[in-house]
């Protein structure tokens, strides 16, 4: 099979190929003997955010102060809503 090269490195690999690995969105991409080898890599959720926060350099205590940030009260706070809304008052009535 004859696959090409974009003038911006992209390569579109042939529809026979991706189905016979099946699904994968990423490859992990080395060179051995002047050849290009492509392995399928199955990045969990997990896996990706955990490489954002290390790509970001976050720390756990930057997670941390994001938390109680997030968690903090805002000013000026809204009233608080009723225990029953009006339309359950209304029906209870009938």
């Amino acid at each position: 099979m004859l696959a090409k090269i974009t003038s911006k490195n992209q390569l579109t690999l042939p529809k026979s190929v991706t189905q016979a690995i099946g699904p994968a969105e990423y490859f992990d991409v080395q060179t051995r003997d002047g050849q290009i080898v492509l392995t399928p890599v199955r990045i969990q959720r997990g896996d990706a955010v955990r490489a954002k926060l290390a790509e970001l350099n976050l720390t756990e205590a930057d997670i941390g102060d994001a938390v109680t940030w997030a968690r903090a009260p805002s000013s000026p706070k809204a009233p608080a809503k009723a225990a029953t809304s009006p339309r359950a008052k209304v029906q209870r009535k009938a």
